[in-house]
């Protein structure tokens, strides 16, 4: 470790320990750091322009790069807001040192210059990855290392919160194997991110906030601009004991920096509860309305906006209309992220040893990656890291069932299934038998068979087949299903399955079936 970080980690130890303590941070210098060291030496110059906020003022560097004016505050965090073509060095635990604090001192900030690459963005998102035990936290670290290493190819990665399960002791180690891809990594907090012991919304975020920094904050890539918000307000003692939301710094802090934002790039909204409602009937909504009313207007400007969120462990496109405040000429897209715990680290463990941990809609546990060309242009892909290796009816795509034996002649009551994990109302999911002609899958919402498999095999079992069983299988929103034909010969019958993604990509993924004759 650098002596100035050492010095630095050992300055706010000693602040924190002290009571009383302020710690503030409301002017300092942001400098292009020509070697790297993220010290700032007499020939390094400041640099004019960025953009520097304590999560709800903006304040700009002058012409020499110093910033000033932010207020002062107890426990204040000030962040740059790292612009295009610029990266931020690694600091404690292999984060991005983009956010500062300081007991009554100033604050510098070290850019280096970056080359863009020409064909365009890729950005890993993950979500509840919600480790709370040491073992959990060893699965976590092998997908890491196993699943994640193929993108490191990567400008920048995404946790949607739930970081981990409640032990909040156990950052450091996810910390360290997240950092150990070389990529920066954002974050945003979740339910199981607050201090437990906290009394009020603000207090509940003090952990996190000396681990990962600012809660709502705006980052910058070419193509896209990344605003990270907390929306879960802690309501301790209360009942529910959170609710998805906004505070009013937050909605400050929107207002100015969109207010000057490129309307051509592509605007990313990171969270961690939906913006859609997800109570079940006769439940507190689990969004409040007029936040999500006052945020998407001040969205509505911006031709080009992907909502991001986590939290279900489940996986699903939701599409914002009217209904939910969105008054936009077009839908606003919401990708609503799978876990990468799965169904929190549940189920068989698959061949490395990791529980399989398929969620409740049938989506295998893994990440994302969105890909964002230089015209603010997007697509998003899933990435399963537990499946079978060598399934053709298995893919990164989809996956498929089948019934293995029917009887021929039998009338056509049966199907094959195909959960396409990426899919939605508007996706084209066709099939085809022996090589045949293609003909379109019905939407169907209804549980996947292969968990319901999963499920009776739990439910037969003399022993415990792994700590804890697969979740129930509930319907899924992106499930489709085609006739099987029984009036073929008898034997082994083809099926093959195509999808096409939002940018015209096909998959495809196969299954057979056998027809027997009936013999009495």
């Amino acid at each position: 470790m650098p002596d100035w970080r050492r010095l630095r980690r050992v300055s706010l130890l000693c602040c924190a320990l002290l009571p009383g303590a302020a710690w503030a941070c409301g002017d300092g210098v942001v400098f292009e750091d020509g070697n790297g060291d993220g010290i700032r030496q007499p020939r390094e110059r400041g640099l004019p322009g960025v953009r520097v906020s304590n999560g709800r003022e903006i304040v700009s560097t002058d012409a020499a790069g110093a910033w000033r004016g932010l207020p002062a505050d107890a426990d204040g965090v000030a962040f740059v807001i790292k612009p295009t073509g610029f990266a931020v060095a690694s600091g404690d635990g292999g984060l991005p040192a983009f956010w500062r604090t300081a007991d009554d001192g100033g604050c510098e900030f070290a850019l280096q210059r970056r080359d863009e690459a020409a064909d365009g963005l890729k950005v890993i998102v993950s979500s509840d990855p919600q480790t709370g035990t040491t073992e959990e936290v060893a699965h976590y670290a092998r997908i890491v290392e196993s699943a994640l290493v193929p993108h490191r190819d990567a400008t920048l990665g995404l946790t949607l919160g739930d970081i981990a399960n409640d032990d909040l002791a156990l950052y450091p180690d996810i910390n360290r194997a997240t950092a150990s891809l070389g990529v920066p990594w954002l974050h945003v907090p979740g339910n199981h991110d607050l201090d437990m012991d906290a009394r009020d919304d603000h207090g509940s975020l003090a952990t996190y906030r000396r681990v990962f920094g600012p809660d709502t904050y705006a980052w910058e890539e070419a193509g896209a601009a990344f605003v990270m918000l907390d929306n879960v307000i802690a309501q301790p003692g209360g009942r529910p004991a959170y609710v998805g939301g906004l505070r009013g710094d937050q909605f400050d802090f929107l207002e100015r920096y969109l207010a000057a934002l490129d309307r051509d790039r592509l605007l990313v909204v990171a969270a961690h509860i939906p913006w859609f409602d997800t109570a079940a009937a006769g439940r507190a909504p689990t969004i409040r309305a007029e936040d999500r009313e006052r945020l998407f207007a001040l969205l509505q400007p911006f031709p080009k906006v992907l909502l991001l969120s986590g939290h279900r462990h489940t996986q699903r496109h939701y599409f914002h209309g009217a209904d939910s405040g969105w008054r936009g000429d077009t839908p606003l897209q919401e990708y609503n992220v799978g876990a990468m715990s799965g169904a929190y680290w549940s189920g068989v463990d698959d061949a490395a040893g990791i529980p399989v941990s398929t969620m409740a809609d049938g989506t295998p546990r893994g990440f994302a990656t969105l890909l964002v060309a230089r015209d603010g242009s997007h697509r998003l892909a899933w990435h399963p890291t537990s499946r079978p290796a060598g399934d053709p009816a298995s893919t990164d795509a989809m996956a498929l069932h089948a019934p293995r034996l029917l009887r021929q002649g039998a009338y056509p009551a049966w199907g094959a299934y195909a959960n396409v994990f990426m899919g939605h109302d508007g996706t084209r999911v066709e099939y085809r038998i022996d090589g045949g002609d293609w003909k379109p899958m019905a939407k169907v919402l209804a549980p996947d068979p292969r968990l319901l498999l999963e499920n009776a095999r739990d439910d037969l079992a003399d022993a415990l087949r792994g700590l804890d069983r697969s979740p129930e299988a509930e319907p899924s929103t992106h499930l489709w299903r085609g006739a099987l034909d029984t009036k073929l010969a008898a034997g082994l019958h083809d099926v093959e399955v195509r999808t096409f993604d939002a940018a015209g990509g096909e998959h495809r993924a196969r299954i057979g079936y056998r027809l027997d004759e009936w013999r009495e």
